[in-house]
């Protein structure tokens, strides 16, 4: 097998229409919509194509359209003979890798990330919190800014999403202490992020907490693929370890630049974005720019992979 990586992206991705040619052009497709609305009583095909936005973007409605359009690329790439050797995914992204590696049922899987993001949204209204994009600041001068600005509050780092563009989190203060700080420090940019809650931080205990029960009732198998988590950025393949981890990454930041450099080492020789958007694939040329990388969201990129 080729040593082909797919990259399943995260919240922020999506997009009023996304996987609508896929789903015309698949009866394999329509088969992975149908299931995934009956699971959770959401016809997600009529708010992912036709939306309005405002709906798609509510965290507990973007998570499940987001697992079911990168389900349904990933079910397109398997119909023209391209398969996953190792899956990565970010944030939410990570429950759709493990569907792609059959680790998780479509259904449990959609199921999931719709009470992740209930959760999500519920830990933000009770604990208002706040997220930031540092650009320019390497891992280690931003990780010593949040220490000197824990005083403030709650702050931490949520992803490390390139080597010099890493997002924040935490109490509303202590995160723009650390954007105030970040900058006098030489960060070419500190942009709050318009978001419902402190993500990745441990703020949103409760909803870690959540997620450890939900999950504890759902089976978790074997990967079928290398599969790279978040909270380790390497390649683990233990169900338990999958679910402990999978309740970690609440609270816990997205390690993609250890993950997409754990892929590279392994010998990946080309990463596919399975999924809605580019922001992968940018991010890969930034971390590991030696492995080619391409869409795998549209039916014209998918085409293209197979021509």
């Amino acid at each position: 097998m080729d040593r082909i990586a797919f990259l399943f992206p995260g919240q922020g991705s999506q997009t009023v229409g996304m996987a609508a040619d896929l789903f015309e052009s698949s009866a394999a497709v329509r088969e992975v919509y149908e299931r995934a609305s009956e699971a959770i009583d959401v016809d997600l095909a009529e708010l992912s194509f036709k939306g309005p936005e405002e709906e798609l973007t509510k965290t507990i409605n973007t998570q499940p359209a987001l697992l079911t359009a990168g389900v349904a690329a990933h079910t397109v790439l398997l119909e023209r003979g391209i398969e996953p050797w190792a899956v990565a995914g970010h944030s939410l992204g990570e429950y759709t890798a493990l569907v792609a590696a059959r680790s998780l049922t479509l259904e449990d899987g959609v199921r999931a990330v719709r009470e992740r993001g209930r959760l999500m949204y519920e830990a933000g209204l009770a604990v208002p919190g706040a997220m930031a994009a540092i650009i320019g600041l390497e891992a280690e001068a931003l990780d010593a800014v949040v220490a000197e600005t824990r005083s403030a509050g709650v702050v931490q780092v949520a992803n490390y999403n390139s080597p010099t563009q890493i997002v924040i989190t935490g109490e509303v203060e202590a995160v723009r202490a650390a954007m105030a700080l970040a900058t006098e420090r030489g960060a070419r940019r500190a942009i709050e992020l318009k978001v419902s809650g402190a993500f990745h931080s441990e703020l949103l205990e409760d909803a870690r907490l959540g997620m450890g029960s939900f999950l504890a009732g759902i089976a978790v198998e074997r990967p079928q693929a290398i599969f790279i988590a978040n909270v380790t950025g390497g390649a683990i393949d233990d169900p338990g370890e999958i679910r402990t981890r999978l309740v970690e990454q609440v609270v816990s930041p997205v390690r993609w630049v250890t993950s997409m450099m754990t892929l590279a080492d392994l010998g990946a020789v080309r990463a596919i974005e399975v999924g809605p958007g580019n922001v992968l694939r940018g991010l890969m040329r930034k971390i590991a720019p030696a492995v080619p990388t391409s869409g795998g969201g549209k039916l014209e990129d998918i085409a293209k992979l197979t021509s």
